[in-house]
């Protein structure tokens, strides 16, 4: 189906462009959120005649996107999860999680502002992009933690997995040096005798 854009869409084109896109695209995405219409000559008409008014809306919306950005822009957001020793969450971070922790510091996105590739799996930092408008795209990181002991040894850049393996290696070092040092066979050698 070929449709006008009213605004610029990543991967398709501007305003005013007419683009070829699938029917199911058009009819589910597209079409209800107003970010495009029909291409027939009715509509042409219609935007051409609209054009310098949707160009001012959509340069309003992409001003208060950029507004709006600036304070969300390299800010961090701090999530406690579960997760095993290795560092692997018991579950995921998806979108919502991410819109739920901006919108409880003051911020103002919905889930669907979120762009992850992939949903977050580990512990640690990670950078997750918003997009305010289509124009507008502020990046923000997300410590994922175990708890707020571990998000602040994080937040200084350690590394709460290696280092935890480190600290079980010298405990068992030690341990094993203990053993040695207190005579580990000497006990048994008492039994024997009788």
């Amino acid at each position: 189906m070929k449709v006008i854009l009213l605004e610029r869409l990543e991967g398709w084109g501007g305003l005013g462009d007419v683009v070829t896109v699938k029917d199911g695209y058009a009819r589910n995405f597209l079409l209800p959120r107003q970010k495009a219409l029909r291409a027939n000559a009715a509509n042409l008409k219609v935007f051409e005649a609209q054009r310098a008014e949707i160009e001012a809306r959509n340069a309003k919306a992409k001003e208060s996107a950029a507004k709006s950005g600036e304070k969300l822009d390299g800010t961090q957001y701090v999530l406690i999860r579960q997760a095993g020793e290795s560092g692997q969450l018991y579950g995921s971070v998806a979108g919502r999680d991410v819109a739920d922790a901006v919108n409880a510091e003051g911020g103002k996105i919905e889930r669907s502002m979120v762009v992850l590739d992939k949903p977050i799996k580990t512990l640690g930092m990670h950078e997750v992009k918003i997009r305010l408008h289509s124009e507008v795209v502020v990046t923000v990181t997300l410590n994922i933690a175990r708890s707020q002991d571990e998000a602040d040894r994080q937040a200084r850049g350690e590394n709460v997995i290696s280092s935890q393996f480190e600290e079980e290696r010298l405990a068992a070092d030690q341990a094993a040096a203990d053993l040695l040092e207190g005579g580990a066979g000497q006990i048994a050698s008492d039994y024997v005798e009788a």
